[in-house]
């Protein structure tokens, strides 16, 4: 177990020093050299024969990214005709035709298969998915070379159906959720029709690749006749980087995220340059306009409406951490949850509340059944334990799933069967396999951020903080108010490799060992002296002694 100081829980990137500080001799990274494995793809496509005349490509639903893409493919296919639409008209991409009331056909518009004869054309998955039908067609185009406009009144056929003769190639661009729709329509796309790849969002940050991040950055300002930014500002806006992309060693690509965080430091600013006050304050004025729904959540709790308890000690009662999102808000926030554990005798069973009030997803039931293998492991039981267990979320009133509980859930249980209390000072999240060992799990930046607002508002003890899986440690890019705490001991950040790890944190007791005070060793007492008074006494006694 160990106490991390505070430069584990933001991203560090001094050993990029050199480079950051010569930001502006960097030359400029375009969009095509920033992503290799679109460019290289784009190059193969434009080039390769045969009936592989549609290239798939997973990338931001919009116009500005289709753009961006156009330009790639027109810069290597060596200026061929390049048209893009945003419509999802299917009479846009074939053309449309008008007839008289003899069939002859009077009215002509051309299509952009027509159009970009012997070029390519970009276009969003959306246009297919909202005209599924029109999808048999372009590939009955692209296949045969053959294709036809559309009727613009089916009430009138035509003497002669116009057609035309097509040499096109075609990019369907949107996002994985979209582009697994279009899958349904056509489950076999990939088997020598279509080719794949995808707009990268994310690049892996290293010695190697700095250089091309800082020149992307370069050309995103002088594209868009923003201000340089400062090397201040570059380290500021990597840890928000880190965050975004919840890794410190990888950094966005996505321009318009970018795009967004420049603009309103503009607006905010009176400098010639970016700085590191103009990236903190348009973070934080984001943050303000976001932030009504996590400030009434926390209302909540500071009212004593919801109850966290963010001092003394209880049995059987730990405070987990959670992610809320919330349909229509643009962002996760992190809330406390108070979990509960009631032992009582039985056969062993432990209840999970969530589940049976049909309020417990699937991968929060396997959490909850990996704990309970580990715990019968632990104790090496060769019989049910004579105890039942009730493990609940309190006041929780809405569908709780993941099994980043697990740990929680599992220090509360063991405290109700040990009698030992928790600390209830520390906040827990983490994963737990069937070997004890505490694994990563999402949302750490929020769910630190949730606890650490909670304790602030009720008062800092110097001895408050979270319990993480150490593996978690490299998607810290806590927030500056957080990490101003843990410099001044004020909050504390514990990351753990296991069970055995973690429960002197929290409990104050070895987890198991020779020691008489360990908890195996309370638990397994409390059994045996169970065990000892069922012998002594038959059912009839019990009832009467419970009655007396």
């Amino acid at each position: 177990m160990i106490q991390e100081q505070w430069q584990a829980v933001t991203p560090q990137y001094n050993e990029y020093d050199q480079a950051i500080n010569n930001i502006h001799s960097q030359p400029c990274v375009d969009f095509a050299t920033a992503q290799p494995r679109l460019t290289k793809t784009i190059e193969t496509f434009t080039s390769i024969k045969g009936l592989n005349r549609l290239l798939v490509l997973n990338s931001p639903d919009n116009a500005f990214y289709r753009q961006h893409i156009k330009q790639v493919v027109t810069d290597k296919s060596h200026n061929a005709v390049v048209v893009t639409s945003e419509s999802i008209d299917i009479k846009v991409l074939f053309g449309a035709y008008g007839v008289d009331k003899e069939g002859n056909v009077t009215q002509r518009r051309e299509g952009l298969i027509e159009k970009a004869h012997n070029g390519f054309i970009v276009l969003p998955v959306n246009a297919l998915l909202a005209n599924p039908a029109g999808w048999l067609m372009l590939k009955a185009a692209l296949i045969t070379g053959d294709a036809n406009p559309i009727n613009i009144n089916q009430t009138r056929l035509a003497v002669e159906e116009p057609r035309y003769q097509t040499n096109v190639k075609v990019i369907l661009v949107g996002d994985r959720d979209q582009i697994a729709e279009f899958e349904y329509l056509e489950p076999d796309i990939y088997n020598g029709f279509a080719l794949y790849s995808e707009v990268e969002l994310e690049l892996g940050l290293n010695a190697a690749t700095i250089d091309q991040y800082l020149g992307h950055l370069n050309w995103i300002t002088d594209g868009n006749e923003l201000p340089r930014l400062t090397p201040n500002a570059i380290h500021r806006l990597m840890v928000a980087g880190a965050r975004q992309t919840e890794d410190q060693r990888y950094m966005p690509l996505d321009i318009m995220w970018y795009l967004t965080i420049f603009h309103e430091a503009v607006v905010l600013s009176n400098h010639s340059e970016l700085n590191e006050h103009d990236i903190d304050a348009a973070f934080d004025a984001k943050y303000y306009r976001e932030a009504y729904l996590p400030e009434r959540a926390r209302s909540d709790i500071l009212d004593g409406q919801v109850i966290i308890e963010t001092q003394g000690e209880c049995v059987g009662q730990v405070n987990g951490l959670t992610v809320i999102d919330v349909s229509g808000h643009p962002q996760s926030y992190g809330e406390p949850a108070r979990i509960s554990c009631v032992i009582h005798f039985g056969d062993g069973d432990i209840s999970d509340v969530e589940r049976k009030a049909e309020l417990g997803g699937n991968l929060h039931a396997k959490g909850m059944m990996i704990m309970q293998a580990f715990v019968a492991s632990a104790l090496k039981l060769d019989e049910p334990l004579p105890y039942s267990a009730s493990v609940v979320f309190e006041q929780s009133y809405c569908e709780v799933d993941g099994d980043s509980a697990t740990l929680a859930e599992l220090c509360s249980f063991v405290s109700a069967l040990s009698e030992y209390p928790i600390n209830q000072q520390i906040a827990v999240t983490g994963a737990v396999d069937q070997f004890g060992r505490v694994q990563a799990v999402g949302g750490l930046n929020e769910k630190i951020e949730g606890f650490y607002h909670v304790c602030k508002h009720q008062g800092f003890t110097g001895k408050q903080g979270v319990i993480l899986p150490k593996t978690n440690l490299k998607h810290l890019a806590l927030h500056k108010d957080v990490v101003e705490s843990i410099k001044n001991n004020e909050f504390h950040i514990w990351s753990v490799e296991t069970v055995d790890q973690a429960i002197p944190i929290i409990m104050g007791k070895p987890f198991r060992g020779d020691d008489e005070t360990s908890v195996i060793s309370k638990i397994a007492e409390r059994i045996e002296n169970f065990e000892r008074h069922e012998q002594r006494e038959s059912i009839i006694e019990r009832v009467r002694n419970w009655f007396n």
